[in-house]
């Protein structure tokens, strides 16, 4: 069967296209993404701009479109926590419903951080060790960060907290270059909203990351797979120094979220802080994936 899901967040709608077979991973088929560019289009009321509804419904006009020509037969369309959040939310998905005939559904952040937690799982395999081995998994979106762990599957532990890379940038790191003391409010802000779980983290867990931040804040250090806490306070004075185009320049850093990249390595290091470790390994798979594979098993079974 040829499935696709449809995630709509706050820089991008990307569809990613996979033919699915019984007993094996999907099979990438077709990738596209269509700028939403959201994160500066939020007004003091908590809604989305006239103008960013308008480019949100043109990027799910043109990834549906794109679903269609390669005839996928089950589409999983997907808003997360920027468009989910939204005070205007009923708004933007009558929107989408009378151009596309798409209706966005949305998930918890909770339920997002359990689904991601069953990509990573499945992509480290039998790497991890035996399929009970703790597992911690962090997660930075544009409007909020997840974490989960345990073993299994299925995490014991998960939760989702108001600490996106974008929604830090807009609130609490107004300049660029930015100042020292708004570095230093946003990093005590996420060690007192994190910490209160570090003891839900089981001993011994292996520590893995996903999402566009982690994966861009480890190309910057220079190590693809890892990103180490080190890195992090080596790199967070050299971030606060740049201007975003400077950022943008950085390799594996794209222009739409070299605003935001320092916020995302200030709540990368402070949640490492708070949760205490040094490191993480960073997955290639992520929510996306985790639909996809969680759709796979339901039409396995029915």
């Amino acid at each position: 069967m040829r499935l696709a899901v449809l995630d709509v967040g706050s820089n991008t709608a990307h569809l990613h296209v996979v033919d699915a077979h019984p007993g094996g991973p999907p099979q990438s088929v077709f990738r596209l993404k269509a700028p939403t560019l959201l994160a500066d289009s939020v007004d003091a009321d908590g809604a989305l701009s006239d103008e960013a509804v308008d480019r949100l419904v043109s990027a799910v006009t043109e990834t549906v479109d794109a679903s269609r020509r390669h005839a996928v037969t089950d589409l999983i369309p997907l808003a997360t926590a920027t468009i989910r959040d939204a005070t205007n939310v009923e708004e933007i998905r009558d929107r989408v419903r009378e151009v596309t005939g798409i209706e966005l559904r949305s998930l918890s952040g909770e339920d997002e951080a359990r689904v991601t937690f069953l990509a990573v799982r499945r992509w480290l395999g039998d790497s991890a060790g035996p399929p009970d081995a703790p597992l911690l998994l962090l997660d930075i979106g544009g409007a909020t960060t997840e974490i989960a762990a345990g073993s299994g599957e299925q995490p014991g532990f998960a939760v989702s907290l108001p600490l996106g890379a974008a929604r830090l940038t807009r609130t609490m790191l107004p300049c660029h270059p930015a100042r020292r003391r708004d570095v230093e409010a946003v990093h005590r802000h996420v060690l007192r909203s994190v910490r209160p779980y570090a003891s839900s983290v089981p001993a011994g867990a292996l520590q893995v990351a996903t999402s566009k931040t982690f994966k861009q804040l480890a190309r910057v250090a220079g190590a693809e797979g890892r990103l180490t806490l080190h890195g992090l306070h080596d790199w967070i004075p050299r971030l606060t120094a740049m201007r975003p185009e400077e950022r943008a320049a950085l390799p594996g850093v794209a222009a739409s979220r070299s605003r935001q990249l320092l916020a995302g390595a200030v709540i990368a290091a402070a949640t490492m802080e708070a949760l205490g470790i040094d490191h993480v390994d960073v997955c290639p798979w992520a929510l996306r994936e985790g639909l996809l594979l969680r759709r796979i098993t339901e039409l396995s079974r029915s």
